[in-house]
């Protein structure tokens, strides 16, 4: 069975060595580009999420009824991000959508994205020096 993104961020914390965060950041963003798509929205500066601050009022799902995942999902933030799909939307089409995203995912996986929202690493040891040694291109 294959992990989740949340998963494999769980997997990452597990590791002692930075040489080995990195092989493991670049191994799984490589075969999960949702992986490499959170990394991306959490540190890059240019990107800049059209989403209000804070929390929005969302249900999570259970883990046991999850309808959908953040592997497939995750090519829906460009919907949310300054400069792209985003504008070709209203406030409120942005907003449902991003709400309906969050709850069709893993509670975890959620709670991943709203970090990245506020541009906060996900998991602890997750640096933009660990990210650019490991994806020297990703954020330039």
């Amino acid at each position: 069975m294959e992990k989740e993104v949340f998963e494999i961020f769980e997997d990452f914390t597990k590791l002692k060595t930075k040489k080995d965060k990195v092989l493991f950041l670049q191994e799984q963003g490589n075969l999960v580009p949702a992986v490499k798509d959170v990394i991306r929205g959490c540190f890059d500066e240019r990107l800049s999420f059209v989403l209000p601050e804070g929390k929005p009022p969302y249900t999570p799902n259970r883990p046991e009824s999850v309808p959908s995942s953040l592997k497939m999902l995750h090519r829906q933030f460009g919907n949310f991000v300054q400069g792209s799909r985003a504008g070709q939307l209203s406030k409120m089409q942005i907003e449902n959508q991003f709400i309906q995203m969050l709850e069709s995912i893993h509670a975890e996986d959620a709670l991943i994205v709203l970090d990245m929202v506020a541009k906060k690493s996900p998991v602890k040891g997750l640096t933009k020096k660990l990210v650019l040694e490991a994806f020297p291109k990703l954020l330039s």
